[in-house]
């Protein structure tokens, strides 16, 4: 028989700081192991960190949008603001001891591989290297601003920025505000600036689908309610109802003449036909797609917003922005103060600048030069012990990316069991385990309600959805437990002695 033999700690580097990276972080610091957490800002937060525009709100229930270990009682409504989700973050990280963990300012400018060491040089932007035997990326998707490419947007005279980067102080009260862009951040700035702007303009390329969705604050008694018995969060974050509704949106997704996304198409028409009163505006705000087809839009209120006297919905083409304000290609100038960009993020770049080269000085990006793939989003063949939490072809939807992610961290886990015990040096994806889950994925993506003929940032440079095209079942399923056989494990420098 084989007795296997705990080897020497393993040195973990985590990239990133925000959701992702902190559950890393937790989920090691509880197994003992030696770990730091590599965050490029100055705080944590992630994406919570970054967008700080008015109105910001998570479209996933506030209380079903937390770690399973960490419920929290002090949700202010239904909807969390994106401040709360920011500082629920570092009161979680302080709490189970990660603060002292994270370096703070640290880019991790590169990640290499030495195939004679067995281990990955993490390059700091001071010149500083450091070892790790393991990496988990957890940058996330959201962190770099798309810019649009619009004629003479470096000569807007008025205070101009993307929602990601937003300007304290720019003037958006009693003054005229534009802005461009129309998913879930267009929408949420729009409904909190239309009773403070002078004149609001939203600029839409194409109109959303609108999702009805409740919203309540929790009253303090409520709140006290879920301090003294936390049974009442867990009611509400595995709700059946809310789960089924999970459930129902990702058959939705992929059964696309299915029940369940004429349910959802049935939802979305009636709240824009019952909502909005002129029929000119009505139109306006009509899409040509299907429903589901970009990311469903939630929202109680901006229906609301956009028939206020002072808000303009604007679906004529960009030509160019002037110092004034913008042209449009009918000749018209919406004159202008202040302008936000609410146009998104370079979703496919994950840990990318960051150079990273893995065995054989084998390069990500060329392993990404069609597009950006991982083992059911894990693992890349030719990078050993370089795990993602997130990562491309994870699902993405109307749902909680935290669940994603645990369900992603039970997943990387076992994987590490191996190196753990000394059992394999390295753990990489077989190539051709990779290929094979490619070729099941993007065949079945074409079929999914995002590749139904609309433009949205779900699809790759190819036009493929880039995301899980199966259910939320089948996610939760694969991530039970790794299939080995799709790994290829390095035999460790010590092997464990036979018997």
């Amino acid at each position: 028989m084989t007795i296997s033999h705990e080897r020497e700690r393993l040195r973990y580097a985590v990239i990133g700081a925000g959701m992702a990276g902190l559950l890393a972080g937790i989920k090691l610091k509880e197994a003992g192991e030696d770990f730091t957490v590599y965050e490029k800002a100055d705080r944590l937060g992630g994406t919570w960190r970054d967008n700080r525009y008015p109105g910001l709100t998570c479209d996933v229930p506030a209380h079903a949008y937390t770690y399973s270990f960490a419920p929290h009682a002090e949700w202010e409504a239904y909807y969390a603001k994106g401040e709360e989700i920011r500082n629920y973050f570092e009161l979680t990280a302080t709490k189970h001891g990660i603060i002292p963990h994270i370096r703070f300012d640290s880019e991790v400018v590169s990640c290499i591989w030495g195939d004679d060491e067995g281990c990955w040089t993490l390059g700091l932007p001071t010149g500083e290297q450091v070892k790790a035997d393991v990496v988990i990326a957890a940058s996330g998707v959201l962190h770099h601003p798309r810019m649009p490419d619009i004629e003479g947007i470096d000569s807007f005279a008025g205070r101009i920025f993307h929602s990601a980067r937003w300007e304290d102080d720019a003037p958006v009260d009693g003054v005229r505000v534009g802005v461009i862009g129309n998913g879930s951040t267009g929408v949420q700035i729009i409904t909190a600036l239309h009773d403070r702007a002078d004149n609001l303009v939203h600029f839409q390329r194409s109109p959303q689908w609108i999702m009805p969705v409740p919203y309540f604050r929790y009253s303090e008694e409520e709140r006290e309610a879920f301090r003294r018995d936390p049974a009442l969060i867990d009611a509400i974050r595995y709700d059946e109802e809310y789960w089924s509704n999970i459930h129902r949106f990702t058959r939705a997704i992929t059964e696309v003449d299915g029940p369940d996304i004429a349910m959802v198409e049935q939802l979305c028409l009636d709240n824009l036909e019952n909502s909005v009163r002129d029929s000119e505006l009505k139109e306006k705000l009509r899409p040509d797609y299907r429903a589901a087809c970009k990311r469903l839009i939630y929202s109680w209120s901006y229906y609301d917003a956009v028939q206020q006297p002072n808000v303009v919905v604007e679906r004529e083409g960009i030509a160019r922005i002037e110092p004034e304000g913008v042209r449009l290609k009918d000749g018209r100038l919406q004159p202008l103060d202040t302008l936000v960009l609410a146009t998104g993020f370079e979703a496919d770049r994950f840990i990318r600048p960051t150079t990273v080269r893995g065995r054989n000085g084998a390069s990500l990006d060329d392993a990404w030069s069609v597009r950006p793939t991982a083992y059911y989003a894990i693992s890349i063949p030719e990078f050993p012990n370089f795990f993602m939490l997130n990562g491309p072809t994870s699902p993405v939807g109307n749902f909680s990316l935290i669940d994603i992610a645990e369900r992603q961290w039970d997943y990387i886990e076992q994987l590490l069991e191996p190196l753990r015990q000394n059992k394999a040096q390295a753990v990489e994806a077989k190539a051709e385990a990779l290929a094979a889950y490619d070729e099941r994925r993007i065949e079945a993506a074409r079929t999914t309600i995002f590749g139904s003929g609309c433009s949205s940032w779900y699809l790759d440079a190819t036009g493929v959805p880039a995301s899980w095209p199966w259910s939320y079942e089948a996610f939760a399923d694969a991530m039970a437990a790794p299939v080995m056989d799709d790994y290829a494990l390095t035999p460790a420098l010590e092997p464990a002695t036979a018997a």
